[in-house]
């Protein structure tokens, strides 16, 4: 079966257009404010939405990321809220859902139970930053039964990996632009184009590019090159900056508007 992520991709690429993915991490401040936001991403123009679990100690979450994450866990988030969470907002949109969840919060949950509620609640991809290749094989095949993609990241560092990496992949692969962990970069140091065109050379699945996006500017720069583009810590730095005059939403909705703007 499959899921919405992959159809939605299908409809940019028949289009010759690029999806904009939006990062933010559910539960900050709170999982009302979660909600909300998502729909005025959609509004604003974004095509797909990841949702953060928060965790602890996100190993490649920059600054911005683990502040919103600790947001979150004060306020008393959990892996069941998020569940109903998305729950509440498939009441209001089908706009494909993304995970982005640490292996240990998903292992200690349960591998079936986890993947059971995200088929119900209306999850439609799964990314696990912290699942090597060597034990991603058990997770992937109990995937199979469910309209889950599991989506892998893919580093140029990679080299000799990445055939390995994407092989199976669904939904779409996400590259990782830069070293390090995430957060907005002035420049990239990185040959993106070498890059993705290795990542094509063993791949049909869409290649989209994360880690360090934070401008229209570079929307405009990168669309080219890839086929779609992820922004994350960028936006939570405006949520960061309504926080304190209750204008998260305002902010968040016309600086998504700018990015959906600029990669048409």
């Amino acid at each position: 079966m499959k899921s919405r992520v992959s159809a939605k991709f299908e409809m940019f690429q028949e289009k010759r257009q690029k999806p904009l993915i939006t990062y933010i991490t559910a539960g900050d401040p709170d999982l009302r404010t979660t909600h909300q936001l998502v729909l005025e991403m959609e509004r604003a123009g974004a095509d797909i939405i990841e949702l953060g679990i928060p965790y602890s100690d996100p190993l490649a979450d920059g600054p911005v990321i683990q502040r919103a994450s600790q947001r979150a866990l004060q306020a008393g988030c959990n892996i069941d809220e998020v569940f109903q969470l998305v729950e509440n907002i498939r009441k209001d949109t089908e706009i494909p859902l993304v995970f982005l969840a640490y292996f240990n919060s998903v292992y200690k949950y349960g591998f079936e139970r986890f993947l059971n509620h995200c088929q119900d609640k209306g999850i439609d991809g799964l990314i696990i930053p912290d699942l090597p290749l060597e034990e991603r094989s058990e997770l992937q095949e109990k995937m199979r039964d469910y309209p889950i993609d599991l989506i892998p990241l893919v580093a140029p560092t990679s080299e000799e990996r990445i055939k390995e990496i994407v092989t199976d992949a669904t939904g779409f692969i996400y590259c990782v632009s830069s070293m390090g962990v995430t957060g907005k970069r002035e420049k990239f140091e990185v040959d993106l184009n070498r890059f993705i065109g290795q990542v094509k050379k063993y791949t049909s699945v869409p290649a989209v590019l994360g880690f360090g996006i934070s401008s229209p500017k570079m929307i405009k720069e990168l669309k080219y090159l890839c086929d779609g583009l992820i922004v994350g810590s960028a936006v939570i730095e405006k949520i960061e900056e309504g926080l304190a005059d209750g204008t998260a939403r305002e902010k968040v909705y016309e600086f998504i508007k700018e990015l959906s703007e600029a990669k048409i």
